[in-house]
Formats: C-alpha cells, sequence, structure tokens
C-alpha cells in the first residue's frame, strides 16, 4: 500500500470536486448577473470537469477571466472546508463502516433464522401422514 501515491490521488480527486463545486457556485452567480454568459459556461463545462486541472487549463484558453474566477472560488471553498474536513472524513468513514456491519450482520443472521436447523427438520412421531405402520 502506497499511503503516499494513495494521498496525491485524493487530492486529485478532491481538487476536482472543489473545482466542480466552484463552478457551480459561479454559474450560479451567471445565472443572476449575465445568463449568457452562465448558458455559454454551461456548454462548455459538460463533460469536461472530469480532471479539474485540464478545464482549467482548457477554460483559459477560452476565457481567463472565467477561469481565474473559478480558480478564486475553488480556493476559497478548500480554505472554508480544508480547517474541518480531516475529522469529518474520518467520521463518516467510521460511521458508514459501522452501518455496513450492521446491515452485514442483520442479513446473516435473518439468513441464518430463515434456514431450519438439523432437529426441527426430523418429522414428528406424532404426524399421521408420516406414519409407516399404518401401510
Amino acid at each position: 500500500m502506497d499511503l503516499k501515491q494513495i494521498a496525491k490521488d485524493t487530492v486529485k480527486t478532491l481538487s476536482s470536486y472543489l473545482t466542480y463545486q466552484a463552478v457551480r457556485t459561479v454559474l450560479t452567480q451567471l445565472g443572476e448577473t449575465n445568463p449568457p454568459l452562465a448558458f455559454w459556461l454551461h456548454n462548455f463545462s459538460a463533460d469536461k470537469i472530469q480532471d479539474g486541472e485540464a478545464y482549467i487549463q482548457s477554460l483559459f484558453r477560452e476565457k481567463p477571466d472565467l477561469a481565474l474566477r473559478i480558480m478564486t472560488v475553488r480556493e476559497h471553498i478548500a480554505n472554508e472546508v480544508s480547517e474541518f474536513l480531516p475529522e469529518m472524513i474520518r467520521i463518516g468513514i467510521q460511521q458508514a463502516n459501522t452501518e455496513h456491519r450492521r446491515q452485514h450482520l442483520e442479513r446473516i443472521t435473518q439468513l441464518n433464522m430463515s434456514i431450519p436447523s438439523p432437529e426441527s427438520e426430523e418429522p414428528a412421531a406424532s404426524d399421521p401422514n408420516l406414519d409407516n405402520s399404518s401401510s
């Protein structure tokens, strides 16, 4: 397990997600102040924000002012959430793991309860349909 590579991959994914959130924020702002530009940015952004850094680079070639605005908003969001993000991640994963374990335990205990035990599979001696002596 290469923890440094995992950390780098996590940072890249988080950066791309924050880019996506910044674009959503700017789209909302532009929707109120400049609808044609919001429409343009929406169309430009479709299916392009998977890699936040590549998205910013391509936006710089088209509309540098929007790229700068999105970078500013992304940095602001990062500064705001970075303070409590590590603890939230740890707690969120712990809670999710606990819930998954609980659900798994419920499933396997329900499954075990629905499988008859070997004692309950033996025919009862008083069952007239199973009595071979009357034949």
